[in-house]
């Protein structure tokens, strides 16, 4: 099985891929070290202190799929946030604060997201709603 961000977008919503993305990130003690040996008393419960974890290939590979899941899922999220914005009353200065952009690549992050995940009729009153994009 190939591990990809397609794969895993299918088969996980945004709060199941972050979860998991978190659990797994967490499991990782983040050692460069290649194939540490230990030698600690296997009868002593003290040694479960001291116990690292490192991730499989397969769940390393997992990780950095799951990485971009969330990344694009939340990406995709903000047109529904910027909508929202708009319909509230809120301008593109508050908008672009919010995303820590000018209101410029507010206003163009907005209307490629409109193109991308909108249809015609959709996006038509998507862009009405924008208004003219704000001048500098």
């Amino acid at each position: 099985m190939s591990i990809t961000p397609e794969a895993l977008e299918a088969e996980f919503s945004l709060m199941t891929a972050a979860t998991r993305l978190d659990f797994l990130s967490r499991r990782d003690n983040g050692d460069t070290a290649l194939n540490t040996v230990h030698d600690d008393d296997a009868d002593s419960w003290t040694s479960l202190l001291q116990d690292q974890t490192q991730l499989d290939v397969h769940e390393s590979l997992e990780l950095l799929a799951l990485g971009e899941v969330v990344a694009r899922k939340a990406h995709d999220s903000q047109l529904v946030g910027m909508r929202a914005a708009l319909r509230g009353g809120a301008g593109w200065d508050q908008i672009a604060t919010a995303l820590g952009l000018t209101p410029q690549q507010a206003w163009d992050a907005y209307t490629e997201a409109v193109g991308r995940q909108l249809d015609a009729e959709a996006a038509r009153t998507a862009r009405e709603l924008a208004g003219a994009r704000p001048g500098r």
